[in-house]
């Protein structure tokens, strides 16, 4: 599978990671392959040596900061961090411009931001590979580890249930699309004011007919389930409110 995921990105300019679905399953697993080999120590490969990652950190994160420059070192490569004082996003300058001056200098871009138009303009105009790091939609990174840990404890996640309890958030939806992916069924226990949005209601009825795969983004009970997951209240809470004020 490693093998297809670089023949792939070889006939490629450039790809993005700004959702689960923007790679096909068997890339993903290819991924969780070559990370398993990481983990290991059975993968000594330093393919970003000379490289840089521009990583742009409109909200903060602990845990991701950590992870990306830890990860990007670790392959040979420089992370370099820009906080909103870093780069002029804050003080009104295009994301176009942005996203053409960083692509003159790094080789890819890693942006955690609130509005997920952000990601997806930075993308269209950058000329290297975009990550999401976290927006207010979506936070793909973050439901790719955790499968990767489901996987490690339990086995494979195909055929199994895992129940999401809580706000229907940017996490969730990451979990909607993994379910869609990676053919298990997901439960969504809800309060109906914090349940999931029709957009992804409807992105999720379409996968399952599409793909005939289990997937459901409705509230439901969490019993009976393979593994529960949820989001701490205050990133729930933080993102729904705005979320639901613009409804």
């Amino acid at each position: 599978m490693t093998s297809t995921l670089a023949a792939r990105a070889s006939t490629t300019t450039h790809r993005d990671f700004l959702a689960i679905p923007d790679f096909s399953r068997d890339e993903l697993l290819a991924l969780f392959d070559l990370a398993e080999r990481m983990r290991d120590g059975k993968y000594t490969d330093t393919p970003l040596a000379g490289k840089t990652l521009a990583m742009i950190f409109m909200k903060s994160s602990t845990r991701t900061r950590v992870s990306f420059e830890v990860g990007t070192y670790q392959l040979g490569g420089h992370a370099l961090f820009l906080s909103p004082r870093d780069v002029q996003l804050g003080r009104g300058e295009p994301i176009a411009d942005t996203a053409r001056v960083l692509s003159r200098y790094v080789d890819g871009i890693m942006i955690r931001t609130f509005d997920h138009g952000e990601a997806e303009e930075l993308a269209r105009c950058a000329t290297v590979p975009v990550i999401n790091g976290l927006t207010k939609l979506s936070h793909p990174c973050q439901v790719m580890a955790d499968i990767m840990t489901f996987e490690e404890k339990k086995g494979p996640i195909r055929g199994n249930t895992v129940a999401w309890v809580g706000d229907a958030n940017n996490v969730c939806a990451s979990w909607v699309h993994a379910a869609s992916r990676f053919d298990f069924t997901l439960k969504v226990a809800s309060p109906e004011s914090l349940a999931p949005r029709p957009a992804l209601r409807k992105w999720a009825e379409t996968a399952r007919a599409k793909q005939n795969e289990a997937v459901r983004a409705r509230a439901e009970s969490a019993a009976s389930t393979h593994a529960t997951t949820a989001d701490v209240a205050s990133e729930g809470r933080g993102f729904s409110g705005s979320r639901r004020a613009s409804r």
